[in-house]
């Protein structure tokens, strides 16, 4: 297998038309090619500018999870440090979770911070929102969001295989009306909802029953509401 490691977007897009497999840190995908056969050339974007950012607001798809700091979000850097063992972490990447993982940990820390997706096909960049990636599964570039007022996030190993994730953020709208979002990665689903957003925790949980996540099992439930209460509890007045 010949790996091709383009350093701009506009080599990357060549290396798709000429067929060449994207792939992150290759935790998972190594061993569907041992099993299934590797491809003839695949490609990383490591060495691509636009897919490595980290800082406030931005996060490329080629940052590997250890890296995924205090920069980002509370929602998101927990997620990205509850990923699998410390040696995972420093070599899956951002997209390669995202997109190539069916777990896809930080899918629901991305979807409560409204994230919006660059994404590149053979055809160039562009953006698009998270269901479209995760339907379609584009080559990701990077993700980029507003700054949430408050946020966090919870895994459950007790609940099983795979665990209990709960992703809960507080984000600024245009009309200056803050929105409460939700999401919950329950066994290999993610379900995620939003809500107005109210400084009392029980007329918004009271919201929040009448959706899907209400349907949700009782373990699973209970995980919603006391994320809900912590972070309404440290959303600025």
């Amino acid at each position: 297998m010949f790996l091709r490691l383009p350093t701009s977007v506009s080599e990357a897009r060549q290396c798709l038309s000429e067929g060449a497999i994207p792939v992150g840190g290759a935790t998972l995908q190594w061993a569907v090619w041992q099993r299934d056969g590797f491809p003839e050339q695949a490609m990383s974007l490591r060495e691509v500018p636009e897919a490595n950012v980290l800082g406030t607001g931005e996060l490329g798809a080629a940052v590997l999870l250890h890296r995924v700091d205090e920069r980002v979000p509370e929602v998101l850097h927990r997620a990205a440090s509850k990923v699998g063992t410390g040696a995972v972490r420093r070599t899956a990447t951002v997209g390669g979770n995202i997109v190539g993982s069916t777990l896809r940990c930080l899918l629901p820390a991305a979807l409560v911070l409204d994230a919006r997706a660059t994404a590149l096909d053979t055809e160039g960049p562009f953006e698009t929102d998270l269901a479209e990636l995760t339907a379609k599964r584009p080559v990701l570039l990077s993700l980029r969001w507003r700054t949430p007022l408050a946020s966090g996030y919870r895994k459950l190993p007790e609940t099983g295989e795979p665990p209990l994730v709960v992703a809960v953020a507080v984000t600024p709208e245009d009309d200056g009306r803050p929105t409460l979002r939700v999401a919950v990665r329950d066994g290999y689903d993610v379900l995620s909802e939003t809500v107005p957003y109210g400084r009392e925790a029980e007329p918004v949980l009271d919201t929040l029953a009448g959706t899907p996540l209400g349907t949700l099992p009782s373990v699973a439930r209970e995980a919603v509401r006391n994320q809900v209460t912590e972070v309404l509890n440290r959303t600025p007045a």
